[in-house]
């Protein structure tokens, strides 16, 4: 017996190089999160990937955490278990579905009880990649690997229109790889699967043996670029200085595709604790410039005869604090956001109306006031808040766009076409500043220069026509 287990023990440490590392070396979090109170219905396909992922990386020899639908407590907290388990010389791995959002050039990872209104409440309440990252180096991890798959168009950017849409590169330390599901600033939307193309991809190829990981990634974007016939191209970073293999072993013989080379069978699916239901139908939503326009019917009714309203607890919420408090300037605007986010114009200039009383120079507010008023088609009234906004903030890009609605919806094409080209001058990206300034040109006489800019719109929002549709413009 004594030789038995002696020759055992030989034959495991002369094959042990062909094997992934111990699981003790390889540490990852996965996380999923789907249900956001503050989107119209729960994600599909964040939980799925996440169980998929965490199965696949514990066959590939990774000691691996899975949370679902975490807080910003749960997030920290298991972020720290992470931190506490990588060994210098390790694997470090984070993978995350859910939302995220691009602020002060870095990308952040929304937990589900976010509160955000403010670019500062998303460096308050989101996690930002580039110092997890820092982490996983400062722990001591050499090889250090984000997967994101969440460059989703999220409820909160209806909210104030300065964010920039998808997500930022990373600055990165030295051995690591990061892979977005999408390109940099740009989004996907939903397929209404119950998993993404993203994580199908990348499954696909992680199964595969014998590649390095930046060969996996880069045959996944490749992959995924053609299963999308190129709408969605993921983006790669990387700078690792060794030869991490996800499963080391043989690599693949020349020719031999991924459908060809070897691949374990996947689990049987884990029964769901708690099943997500099925997302309703709903439209798509809005680019992050404007908040979402709801169909209600009738923007100057009360708050209470409108049962969206009445019935949503952020409106309730903020009502109680303005009731405690009619002076209460954040609950105001936060409102006054709600209320223009829902198709409640009226509503919400009634609050910026408020908020600008009580804080004469908050330039957010004269904006939003400005778009809402455009909106509804208080037309003169609108230009004189758009022109304050910028006499308070010169170049402020949103509101140069929504002084281009208000001037293409009073017919003043040409200054229209002037405010869009200087919101494009400080963002070519902006959807509805070439939109806008498509429609300017047509109706100016430009067909064909019109015609591009409308084509560019709608290839980075796709229901950019729905938008302006609903501000009144066709």
């Amino acid at each position: 017996m004594n030789i038995r287990l002696s020759l055992l023990a030989l034959l495991v440490f002369l094959i042990a190089p062909a094997l992934p590392s111990a699981a003790a070396d390889r540490v990852a979090l996965v996380i999923g999160n789907a249900k956001y109170p503050d989107a119209d219905t729960p994600l599909k396909e964040p939980v799925n990937d996440a169980r998929s992922v965490a199965d696949e990386l514990k066959r590939d020899g990774f000691t691996v955490e899975i949370g679902e639908n975490l807080t910003g407590e749960g997030m920290r907290q298991a972020f720290e278990r992470l931190y506490g388990k990588i060994k210098p010389g390790g694997v470090a791995l984070i993978f995350f579905s859910g939302f995220g959002i691009q602020s002060n050039r870095q990308s952040f990872l929304i937990p589900v009880d976010a509160r955000i209104w403010t670019e500062a409440n998303v460096r308050r309440d989101g996690f930002s990649l580039d110092m997890i990252l820092d982490e996983f180096n400062n722990r001591g991890a050499a090889v250090k690997i984000a997967l994101i798959d969440a460059s989703r168009r999220n409820p909160f950017e209806r909210r104030f229109r300065s964010l920039s849409a998808g997500l930022a590169p990373v600055i990165t330390p030295n051995g690591t790889l990061v892979m977005y599901s999408a390109a940099l600033g740009s989004l996907i939307h939903d397929n209404g699967r119950d998993r993404s193309l993203f994580v199908q991809e990348l499954l696909k190829e992680i199964r595969v043996p014998g590649l390095t990981a930046e060969e996996t990634l880069n045959r996944t974007r490749a992959d995924l670029t053609h299963a999308s016939q190129d709408e969605q191209v993921p983006w790669i970073s990387s700078s690792l200085a060794e030869n991490f293999s996800f499963i080391p072993g043989p690599r693949p013989a020349a020719g031999l595709s991924e459908q060809q080379a070897p691949e374990p069978a996947p689990p049987p699916p884990a029964p769901r604790a708690d099943p997500l239901p099925p997302k309703a139908e709903t439209p798509a939503s809005p680019p992050p410039e404007r908040p979402v326009v709801a169909a209600l019917p009738n923007n100057d009714a009360p708050a209470a005869a409108q049962p969206s309203l009445a019935d949503d607890p952020t409106v309730k919420s903020l009502s109680a604090r303005i009731a405690d408090n009619p002076d209460d300037v954040g609950a105001l605007y936060r409102r006054g956001q709600v209320y223009a986010g829902k198709g409640a114009y009226s509503l919400a200039v009634k609050d910026f109306d408020d908020t600008i009383r009580l804080s004469p120079k908050d330039v957010e507010a004269y904006n939003n006031r400005c778009w809402a008023r455009a909106v509804i088609g208080d037309l003169q009234a609108a230009l004189r808040d758009c022109n304050e906004a910028l006499r308070l903030r010169p170049n402020f890009v949103d509101a140069l766009d929504s002084r281009g609605l208000v001037n293409l919806k009073s017919g003043l094409t040409k200054n229209a076409i002037a405010d869009f080209d200087a919101a494009l001058k400080l963002n070519p990206r902006l959807a509805s500043s070439l939109y806008g300034r498509g429609l300017a040109r047509q109706r100016s006489g430009a067909v064909s220069e019109g015609e591009a800019d409308i084509n560019n719109a709608k290839a980075i929002e796709p229901n950019i026509v729905q938008e302006f549709a609903g501000y009144g413009v066709r």
